[in-house]
């Protein structure tokens, strides 16, 4: 590994941003970006999928972002909010002069009324709405939100770009489905061909903010014309599409990919480390509705087997339960017992005789798109039949997927990853409407305690908490660590590594 890529992979680590390359910064152009398929949606309020959130970032704005050192940053907002002494009340001053991409100026009405549909409709809006009692616009440029309890995840829900907070016209914002795609990002929709592409165009009115940029944060320059998104759906054509240079930037490339793609016309772009791969079990009905055959799944499942297969080798990923690396200040083994690297088989089938299954096939859902996904899915399916249980792979495309994991009745099973998220009460299980429908007292008690605490230091310690009631009760079952890679074009600069690649202050060296 060079040493630019060994800097790439010790800033995503770090989770620092890297200055571009210095070269002399060009407007125009249009890059070609490969991504793992066609986006279920382009409504990023509805859809926690990565690649829906890769997109529409582009095109939606939030009121607040994550800085290079994933600290919230304000975005549309003026600056972060003013917190009552009781931690109920955020007013949020926003930024004058921000224009939708229809030529209309964004005001507080505007605001109210997007959050007040993603508290209606967005998963991670429903799991807030729980502690809201009202959105109010106090002036043109100023919005009040009045909370029934603190909750210290607010502003980083409010930050991300997935079931994402975004602002939209208010007269858009009225209706639960999207049909006007019309935001304040620096890009706007050109023109999308399902299957084919979608084009986004520079938005020639964008307000940039006119801090550096830092992350997702600060200012973004339009340098390229356009941004053409390629679905993509086979990983091997994405490498191949690399290896010869066909794409200005390829996302999710298998890793063992890494030397040939090094060896071609792209550079490879190591993420490390980057995530975790996660089988989210569907907790509301069917076989995995009851927590002994859940326990059994934990149990029966290798994760090194099922790392090594997907990953080929240590270099690429670590078989380690915590929910966070060691890196990361939310680390802790608290509850980790029931990991066991090698699986239990044993363990396993004395769980499965005591459980209430029933010998129905256990239908695990994963698709291709991610290779890595699939690989995991054979092994697990292997492990688990030698358990004792009946198992039955679902391999469709990952929009499909999305939609069919809405539906309790469809799955029990379904296989995703998640980039490590800056704030744990980001990430799905923990919201009692998203796919797997986890409620339960136990997890109430210990989240609610963990959300409720302003205290950094204290949250660090009731996080603890909530991990060993993860592994206790067994929503999900994490596989480990992992890298990931991604291939990027010589001539393609101002880019930093991202676990969702962006591409303003991007531009093509001449």
């Amino acid at each position: 590994m060079n040493s630019f890529l060994k800097l790439m992979s010790a800033a995503i680590l770090a989770g620092a941003s890297l200055p571009a390359i210095a070269h002399a910064q060009s407007h125009g152009g249009a890059i070609d970006v490969a991504t793992i398929g066609e986006p279920p949606t382009l409504d990023p309020m509805t859809s926690t999928a990565d690649l829906v959130g890769i997109i529409t970032q582009h095109m939606f704005e939030t009121l607040y972002t994550f800085d290079g050192n994933w600290a919230v940053a304000p975005l549309l907002a003026a600056d972060l909010p003013e917190i009552s002494e009781d931690g109920l009340t955020y007013t949020i001053a926003l930024r004058d002069g921000v224009t939708f991409h229809d030529g209309s100026a964004m005001t507080s009405e505007d605001v109210v009324a997007s959050l007040e549909r993603w508290l209606r409709i967005a998963s991670r809006g429903l799991q807030t709405a729980e502690v809201v009692e009202s959105v109010a616009a106090i002036d043109d440029l100023t919005v009040e939100i009045t909370l029934s309890t603190p909750y210290a995840p607010l502003l980083s829900l409010l930050s991300l770009n997935n079931s994402a907070a975004i602002v939209i016209p208010a007269e858009i914002a009225g209706n639960d489905v999207m049909e006007d795609y019309i935001g304040t990002g620096p890009y706007q929709l050109g023109e999308r061909r399902p299957d084919q592409f979608i084009q986004l165009t520079r938005f020639e009115d964008y307000a940039s903010r006119e801090e550096d940029a830092s992350g997702y944060g600060g200012g973004r320059a339009q340098y390229l014309d356009e941004i053409r998104f390629v679905p993509v759906p086979d990983a091997n054509t994405r490498i191949e599409g690399a290896v010869a240079g066909q794409f200005d930037y390829v996302d999710s490339i298998p890793v063992e990919a890494y030397d040939r793609i090094e060896s071609g016309q792209t550079e490879p772009v190591m993420l490390a480390p980057f995530g975790w791969p996660v089988f989210v079990m569907n907790t509301a009905e069917g076989v995995m509705a009851d927590l002994t055959t859940r326990k059994a799944v934990q149990a029966g499942l290798a994760p090194h087997d099922m790392l090594l297969a997907a990953f080929g080798s240590e270099e690429f990923f670590a078989a380690e339960a915590p929910m966070y690396p060691d890196s990361y200040v939310w680390h802790t083994e608290a509850g980790i017992e029931p990991y066991n690297p090698s699986g239990d088989m044993e363990r396993a089938a004395s769980l499965l005789a005591e459980s209430e299954y029933d010998g129905s096939p256990v239908r695990i859902l994963t698709s291709r798109q991610y290779e890595f996904h699939y690989t995991m899915a054979q092994v697990a399916e292997a492990y688990l039949e030698a358990a004792g249980f009946d198992v039955q792979l679902d391999v469709v495309e990952w929009a499909t997927l999305t939609q069919r994991r809405t539906d309790p009745a469809l799955w029990d099973i379904y296989i995703t990853h998640s980039p490590f998220l800056p704030e744990p009460s980001l990430t799905g299980i923990m919201s009692d409407t998203s796919p797997g429908w986890w409620v339960s007292d136990a997890k109430h008690a210990a989240l609610g305690a963990f959300n409720a605490e302003a205290d950094p230091d204290r949250r660090v310690e009731l996080w603890s908490a909530v991990q060993e009631v993860i592994y206790e009760e067994v929503p999900a079952f994490k596989v480990g660590n992992f890298n990931a890679v991604a291939a990027q074009s010589s001539n393609l600069e101002g880019m930093n590594p991202a676990p969702w690649p962006y591409f303003w202050n991007a531009y093509l060296a001449e």
